[in-house]
């Protein structure tokens, strides 16, 4: 075999890593969690401005924001307080920052129970000046949680995770199209429901949420979404494909992955995806975009920052033992997502999505 000057260090770097692992498991010891920051926290929602890295997060009854030279270094970053929940609107969850018109958006859900709503709040600075929060007028005003604002050939977009009528029976992502930042317009359309073997392992409710928008080489549109319930380590992430040249409301254009593509349980994976060596449970990931905007989605090839929450393999699954990791992805061709029983072609073949601790 030959091993080039290139090879040759990651060969003795994986052996290296065998050894220690083997090592680690003889002595009865778990191996170090790779990845994991120093923020105790779920719901990573990160972007990448010039040189610097913005995190947002749901603390102490309001958000808070982060900036930092990378994204491991957000843990130490100082914690602004951005906005404060004075109305009490109740439990304050998912905030994810965006960028729009040279202005950041953040979007949060806010609510008790059956009264969460999405609502926004924008600055012309990531750290302060921010302005009072307005509840988004989404289609039907049905329970909703987890959106975000994107672009996608010209048009913006807002996708999230809600209910189709007034009972928690499943959550389901939805899109709708907006006029600006703060105006949704027109319908919601459904685009994915939690109805696969994989994704109701637990259920009460069945779930599909924290979906996240990006565009892949050649163009297509993902959204990339966590199924199973946060509460279980059956937590991980999915995929959903738009069929090259598709409609993006029209839910038979969506292919969705065959399985989960990061997660912590291998009777659930898709074939040919691993689950993973460290944590339990990952889910709710932000891909780190410049800008956030996915037009600057990655290239085929080179890995990309990627944040993620948690649970350290050996610790007790639970909210309260979340950790935020930093990790990576990379784009994976030729892939063909399956389905069945359903209008149009069964297959489609095209791009998916590696995820690295």
């Amino acid at each position: 075999m030959n091993v080039g000057s290139r090879t040759l260090p990651r060969l003795l770097s994986f052996l290296l890593a065998v050894v220690l692992t083997t090592g680690l498991s003889l002595l009865g010891a778990a191996p170090a969690a790779a990845g994991q920051t120093g923020m105790r926290a779920a719901d990573p929602s990160v972007i990448r401005v010039g040189g610097t890295y913005i995190s947002v997060q749901s603390v102490n009854g309001g958000i808070a924001v982060r900036q930092a030279a990378s994204p491991d270094a957000l843990a130490a970053a100082p914690a602004r307080q951005v906005w404060t929940d004075s109305r009490n609107l109740g439990e304050v969850w998912a905030p994810e920052i965006v960028t729009d018109g040279g202005r950041y958006y953040i979007y949060f859900s806010a609510g008790r129970g059956t009264a969460h709503r999405m609502y926004a709040i924008h600055s012309a600075s990531p750290v302060s000046g921010y302005t009072a929060e307005r509840q988004l007028a989404l289609p039907d005003g049905e329970w909703a949680i987890d959106g975000s604002l994107f672009t996608f050939n010209g048009q913006r977009w807002f996708v999230w995770s809600g209910w189709a009528g007034d009972t928690n029976v499943e959550q389901n992502i939805y899109l709708s199209r907006m006029s600006d930042p703060l105006t949704p317009t027109g319908g919601r359309y459904i685009i994915s429901q939690p109805r696969e073997s994989w994704e109701r392992v637990v259920g009460n409710p069945f779930i599909n949420e924290s979906p996240e928008a990006i565009r892949d080489p050649n163009g297509q549109l993902h959204i990339v979404y966590s199924a199973n319930g946060s509460w279980s380590d059956q937590y991980c992430l999915a995929d959903l494909r738009l069929r090259a040249g598709g409609d993006p409301t029209y839910v038979w254009d969506w292919y969705k992955s065959n399985g989960c593509l990061f997660g912590s349980n291998r009777a659930t994976m898709m074939a040919g995806w691993d689950p993973t060596l460290y944590v339990n449970g990952p889910g709710h990931h932000s891909f780190v975009l410049l800008n956030g905007d996915i037009a600057t989605s990655p290239p085929a090839g080179p890995r990309f920052p990627l944040m993620y929450h948690g649970v350290p393999k050996g610790t007790a699954y639970s909210w309260a033992n979340r950790y935020w990791y930093t990790g990576t992805f990379c784009w994976w061709g030729n892939t063909t997502y399956r389905r069945a029983n359903v209008p149009g072609p069964t297959a489609d073949t095209g791009f998916s999505i590696k995820f690295f601790e």
